[in-house]
């Protein structure tokens, strides 16, 4: 995709809208997971499964951080049309995915139940979630191939083919969810399985589709190394990506951690709950990823005069989708959370999250988006600060002094400090971006003198 001429809203739909079709199989197949163990393995496997969803994005988040470095850099020769340097940034990043993976996977494995302890999991649910977290993170090689690969596709306007084989992989994770969990009784063990194999599926056909590219998107195994330059640049773009997202996770791990002290019902409850905000969260997250490759691809070309334009539309698409899919979880919730679980106590709890997150959620994908035309014009250690500030630092705080007054001692009080950390993040966020662009303008200005 030509993402530096022509009409900008219609090509960021064109764009966005094969990756939230992607992103949402995504979840339906890992809301496959959650279904299929709330439904025939019981309540304690469901809580299991999901309680180990902050955990999993706390350790990789730092990693997939570095693909959004990869993907800005790819972005960036790509509109230069710089063919060397795209082709080293993509065997270097592919290599990056491996070491990434085999890394997950052993400090994954060695210390699941102990992190599982540290986050206060309720006892009659741990051995399951401990099994679940290690059989996970055998997979995470074939996630990070996957996960670099379409951060790649995507930064040359490529969401169609990432769609397709998640779909066909996916489909093989539900047919194995149900086979491993009704059929021979496996549990959350078969649950994780299927994930691990699907994984596999999914990173091959990515790996097949770039060793058939033209050009210096094409991916040659006897190519694998790491070009140092190449390197450093991932790492300025991408560590503080990654760090920002682990850091993010951290909270949320300690938010977890409290929302456990209410029981296994709660923490089902908030578990369904979370993933149907999954939902909403993935579409609006297709935005930022389209702010991050238009800006990118803009830059490269030396095409300034549309990176305004740019986020005003990454914006106004974001609150739309916002707006209509948040409160539609709402609406439709009772139903929604009724598909993982039967109980009136996991629904009751479900839907208290659903009532204080998912109504303004449209704030959280208007501060993304935010972050990713920042990271698009190669700022990355700025929206990383006021990230962890003003999202993290600020819930953190929260749970160390509100939540600790008696009468707020409650899971709506947890709650509450999502939406008021997305304002002020928002906030900060737009003033930097305001701030750099006019940085860039005055350097664009006193070269052209």
């Amino acid at each position: 995709m030509d993402m530096c001429s022509g009409p900008i809203l219609k090509k960021m739909l064109l764009f966005a809208v094969p990756l939230i079709c992607s992103s949402i199989l995504q979840l339906l197949f890992n809301a496959a997971d959650i279904v299929v163990v709330g439904r025939f393995a019981g309540d304690n496997s469901l809580a299991a499964v999901g309680c180990n969803t902050a955990l999993i994005n706390l350790l990789t988040n730092l990693f997939i951080g570095l693909s959004v470095g990869a993907n800005v850099l790819t972005g960036l020769f790509y509109g230069a049309k710089q063919e060397k340097d795209l082709s080293e940034t993509v065997h270097t990043a592919m290599l990056i995915s491996i070491f990434s993976g085999m890394i997950l996977a052993v400090g994954g494995a060695l210390s699941a139940k102990w992190l599982l302890t540290l986050m206060k999991v309720p006892g009659e649910v741990l051995d399951l979630a401990a099994l679940y977290l290690r059989i996970y993170f055998i997979g995470m090689p074939s996630m990070m191939i996957y996960n670099f690969g379409s951060a790649i596709l995507r930064a040359v306007g490529d969401t169609k083919r990432p769609l397709y084989y998640l779909t066909f992989s996916g489909v093989i994770n539900v047919i194995l969810n149900l086979c491993f969990v009704i059929f021979f009784k496996m549990d959350v063990a078969g649950v994780a399985l299927a994930t691990i194999i699907s994984e596999t599926v999914s990173a091959l056909l990515v790996i097949r589709c770039m060793m058939r590219e033209k050009g210096g998107i094409q991916f040659i195994p006897s190519r694998l190394g790491i070009h140092r330059d190449k390197l450093l640049k991932i790492l300025k773009i991408g560590l503080p990506a990654g760090l920002q997202g682990m850091i993010f996770s951290i909270s949320n791990v300690l938010i977890q951690s409290s929302i456990n002290l209410f029981g296994a019902a709660v923490v089902a409850g908030n578990s369904a709950a979370g993933n149907i905000e999954g939902f909403v969260y993935v579409s609006m997250n297709a935005f930022y990823q389209a702010t991050i490759s238009f800006m990118s691809q803009n830059v490269g070309a030396g095409k300034y005069e549309r990176l305004n334009r740019i986020l005003f539309n990454g914006l106004i698409c974001v609150i739309f989708v916002g707006l209509v899919m948040g409160n539609g979880c709402i609406f439709f919730g009772k139903n929604l959370i009724g598909i993982y679980s039967s109980s009136p106590e996991v629904i009751e709890a479900g839907l208290i999250r659903l009532k204080y997150i998912a109504t303004l959620y449209a704030i959280a994908g208007m501060m993304d988006v935010m972050v990713g035309g920042l990271r698009g014009i190669g700022y990355s250690v700025m929206p990383m600060i006021v990230s962890l500030i003003g999202a993290c630092g600020f819930r953190i705080l929260w749970l160390a002094t509100v939540f600790q007054i008696p009468e707020f001692h409650n899971v709506q009080s947890i709650y509450i400090s999502y939406p008021v950390s997305w304002i002020l993040t928002f906030s900060a966020h737009l003033v930097c971006f305001i701030w750099a662009r006019r940085r860039m303008s005055d350097r664009v200005k006193s070269v052209s003198v």
